[in-house]
């Protein structure tokens, strides 16, 4: 039985969670590209966009729910299985949160190890390029429409040629820096979700200190994540003098949505104003005159709840640099294929000999042979 994914794309489902068996043909110079976060693995088979509209064209592609596989080898092998065996495919490109450490990519919000050796010797992969998941959206937004987005902020101005900042949260807190440039674009990976959480008011300040209780450190993705949102509703329980209930954020959100816990309705709250604050001091730190695309899994989910925050007036709260901010449009994308097809571009890149690298953290090993 076939139904429809939230991104739009037509998927299998069965018992296995596999595709439904059929064979694909394989163009010449196809290779995979996979983008790998702690919830979801999208894959694609892709090969090279013959009009240049675009780095690729996605040819085949599937979602999987990570939880219900045993490592992301298991995850690329059903896939491949898929396709026309008369042609080897010798390439991949992986998009992944975390860094490269020997053989292993290394994140803590990854459901399993990932082996690197294990991916090329399982699969046969001659040529595998490793880069930061956020890189990868990041690269992809150059060949967004706004039609593909949503209006968060407006600028009062059309967006300047100037660094791109794109961040959101999900699993984790991800965020990277576009830089335009010739030949191509660079990607500037961060770790900016490490950041000391700052607090803007009081309130925050005691969600801080409550934070603190359990942690020598309290960064902006042990709030602005979706294990931050139940760290937050956890909190504000506490300076209530209630109970938690709630244990998934999954249910802060839903409760939050619904107005039917108080506790998550704060804490969606104090949410959507931390993020306007941080994505605010992003943008002074980096110069992000060209705009800022809000990404993640979270963020589409409570998309009303966030163009009714405080996010907008948190955002603009910067003293002399309002001004500044007021220059650059916010616009929140749906994840979608993006890390798939600006995981594919990068490779590309590197393939043409021009790097697109500055600094990844999955991409300091950014071709394995």
């Amino acid at each position: 039985m076939r139904h429809r994914n939230d991104e739009g794309m037509t998927v299998a489902q069965s018992s296995n969670h596999s595709l439904e068996a059929r064979r694909l043909p394989l163009p010449s110079g196809a290779f995979l590209a996979a983008d790998v976060g702690g919830t979801h693995a999208r894959i694609g088979l892709v090969s090279r966009d013959p009009d240049g509209t675009r780095p690729v064209t996605v040819l085949q592609y599937h979602r999987y729910a990570c939880a219900d596989w045993p490592s992301l080898t298991a995850v690329l092998q059903d896939f491949v299985g898929q396709l026309d065996h008369s042609v080897h495919v010798s390439r991949c490109a992986v998009a992944s949160a975390g860094y490269v450490l020997g053989d292993a990519i290394v994140n803590d919000n990854l459901p399993w190890p990932v082996s690197i050796r294990d991916i090329r010797d399982s699969l046969g992969i001659e040529q595998l390029a490793v880069v930061n998941d956020f890189e990868a959206v990041a690269y992809a937004t150059q060949f967004l429409s706004q039609a593909d987005t949503t209006a968060v902020i407006e600028s009062e101005a059309p967006p300047a040629d100037g660094p791109v900042l794109v961040m959101g949260p999900g699993t984790g807190l991800g965020s990277a820096v576009l830089l335009p440039g010739k030949p191509h674009a660079t990607v500037l990976a961060t770790e900016a979700g490490q950041i000391a959480l700052a607090p803007g008011n009081e309130r925050e300040i005691e969600i801080l200190r409550t934070l603190s209780r359990d942690r020598a450190y309290v960064s902006f993705e042990h709030a602005l994540s979706g294990p931050g949102l139940l760290n937050l509703y956890r909190a504000l329980c506490t300076l209530r003098g209630q109970a938690p209930v709630l244990t998934l954020p999954s249910q802060v959100t839903q409760s939050a949505l619904e107005r039917s816990d108080e506790a998550a309705v704060e804490a969606l709250d104090v949410f959507c104003g931390l993020l306007g604050s941080f994505v605010g001091d992003l943008c002074l730190l980096y110069g992000a005159r060209g705009g800022v695309f809000l990404a993640g899994g979270i963020l589409p989910q409570i998309r009303e709840a966030l163009l009714a925050s405080s996010f907008r007036q948190r955002f603009f709260n910067k003293g002399v640099m309002r001004a500044f901010l007021q220059q650059v449009p916010v616009r929140l994308m749906e994840h979608g294929q993006h890390g798939v097809i600006g995981a594919a571009g990068l490779f590309l890149d590197l393939q043409d000999g021009s790097s697109a690298f500055a600094g990844s953290r999955a991409g300091e090993s950014a071709v394995t042979r």
